[in-house]
């Protein structure tokens, strides 16, 4: 049984499908409901998979407890949990407010920390439990104008690491994941804001960030979603408190 956040579109919506073919029974959550219930009815139409469908706040603490009770109540457990967030504005340090420090830690940080003190509880109890938490190579290498995701989602790999250590005795296994430029709404909405940024074409824009991807293209989401299965699954039980990067080569660094 898995819980997926933000997982009406892109990154979540193909983690999601993946795990149903692998035949997981899914909690999907997102703020939008109409794309949330398209998704859900995705999944259990071409897949078969049972699907609970929860509109979610994830910056709203009332909103995660309903998230993990509603779960517990319909299957039972709470075996994976998938942290992924929407990106944060891009723009220059001097360009970002305070409020935008705030909102961003609330939604890629905090809701993080709290979901999985939520549904740690439940895995510990079961002595079992695979925790993924969906970052960016921005963690590693940070990215231009991206200072917001660059900062906290490099929080979000110490918070991994050290829940890692502090939950092995309970065999419960805590991973990051960090895509690389991925071909979903997202690489539209940094494209554009680029674009009015610098003056840079979007198209221009696109092809620059491919030039810097050795394999010369970005990701589909199902290829992200692909390590994410593994990670969930007990194939990859000895593997915890890593960072993995799925990006094509574009993180320069060796470690």
């Amino acid at each position: 049984m898995a819980i997926v956040t933000g997982s009406s579109s892109g990154l979540g919506k193909a983690i999601a499908l993946g795990l149903a073919q692998e035949g997981a029974r899914l909690s999907i959550c997102a703020r939008t409901e109409d794309r949330l219930k398209e998704a859900a009815k995705e999944i259990e139409s071409s897949i078969g998979a049972e699907v609970l469908a929860l509109r979610i706040d994830l910056t709203n603490r009332d909103d995660l407890r309903r998230l993990v009770k509603e779960t517990e109540s319909r299957f039972g457990r709470i075996d994976i949990l998938v942290n992924n967030t929407g990106g944060p504005p891009s723009a220059p340090f001097l360009k970002i407010s305070e409020e935008d420090w705030r909102q961003a830690t609330d939604s890629l940080l905090m809701s993080v920390v709290l979901l999985c003190l939520e549904v740690i509880p439940h895995m510990q109890k079961k002595h079992w439990g695979r925790i993924i938490n969906m970052t960016s190579i921005a963690a590693k290498q940070p990215v231009e104008d991206l200072v917001l995701s660059n900062s906290l989602r490099a929080g979000i790999l110490a918070l991994s690491k050290t829940l890692s250590n502090e939950l092995a005795r309970d065999n419960i296994l805590v991973n990051s994941v960090c895509p690389g430029y991925t071909l979903t709404s997202r690489i539209e909405e940094l494209a554009r804001a680029h674009s009015l940024e610098t003056g840079v074409p979007y198209e221009q824009a696109v092809q620059g960030w491919e030039k810097d991807i050795p394999l010369g293209r970005m990701a589909q989401p199902r290829e992200i979603a692909d390590l994410v299965v593994f990670l969930a699954s007990e194939r990859a039980s000895y593997i915890t408190g890593a960072a993995i990067q799925v990006d094509g080569g574009w993180i320069k660094a060796t470690l």
